[in-house]
């Protein structure tokens, strides 16, 4: 990575089309990447939506050698709220001199509307690198470059509880039903990376108890990960989720 190179910050959620998108960076060295940024429960002390403990983020940053902001949420708040906090976070990160924001997103319009209406704000740049890239082309890529990952969360409107706490291998990948995108960007789950290309070293854990939560009210964390941000949304879906314990 060479000095000239424009800062950036990344979106960071843990899961696979983060750790692939990042990984397309740092072999390309376009960016200088100062930071991953991610959205926590502060209530819960866990990634919003993903549900994977903040201990299990830093270990996962560390590894991979970038220095970690966490945008602390409380667990019920408002969109306008939501956008107020991370207007404060990306003019701190603009004073810094960094004017690019990275994020893993591949088809959904509305979010990436949202994302660069908010970042326009303040004079940032927001960069897209697998952008409409086809998502079963993309799955066996993380599959061929050695990416280890877990699903931690999925949506029981398209998975069932037996689909949450597996390892992504192929077989995962074929049991997919035929309605759920490869890389779940419709939100029908979510995943947690804990080895791979760039890993200095492998992120240990033990799968903890499997729970189920249903969201009943707005909530622009949640909608931020499934792609629905900004639409003013009302969530009643049921959602499982393994709990990853540190070791």
């Amino acid at each position: 990575m060479t000095r000239n190179c424009p800062k950036a910050f990344f979106n960071w959620s843990g899961g696979k089309d983060s750790a692939l998108t990042f990984y397309y960076l740092q072999r390309q060295g376009h960016y200088d990447i100062k930071y991953f940024l991610t959205s926590v429960n502060k209530d819960f002390q866990r990634i919003s939506m993903h549900g994977v403990r903040i201990e299990l983020l830093k270990k996962q940053a560390h590894s991979l050698g970038i220095p970690l902001k966490l945008l602390e949420v409380p667990e019920k708040l408002t969109l306008a709220e939501y956008d107020r906090l991370m207007q404060n976070q990306l003019t701190i990160f603009k004073k810094q001199g960094i004017e690019h924001a990275i994020f893993g997103d591949i088809f959904l319009e509305d979010l990436k509307k949202y994302r660069e209406d908010q970042l326009a704000k303040v004079e940032i740049q927001g960069v897209f690198p697998i952008w409409q890239r086809p998502t079963s082309q993309l799955v066996k890529e993380f599959l061929t470059l050695g990416f280890k990952a877990i699903t931690v969360c999925v949506n029981e409107k398209f998975l069932d509880r037996s689909f949450v706490g597996r390892m992504m291998d192929e077989q995962f990948f074929k049991d997919l039903p035929k309605n759920v995108d490869p890389c779940g960007e419709n939100g029908e789950y979510h995943s947690f990376v804990f080895d791979g290309p760039l890993f200095k070293k492998a992120v240990l854990f033990k799968r903890g108890e499997v729970v189920y939560r249903r969201y009943e009210s707005s909530d622009p964390t949640a909608a931020n990960q499934t792609g629905t941000v900004g639409a003013g949304n009302v969530y009643q879906d049921g959602f499982w989720y393994c709990d990853l314990l540190p070791v």
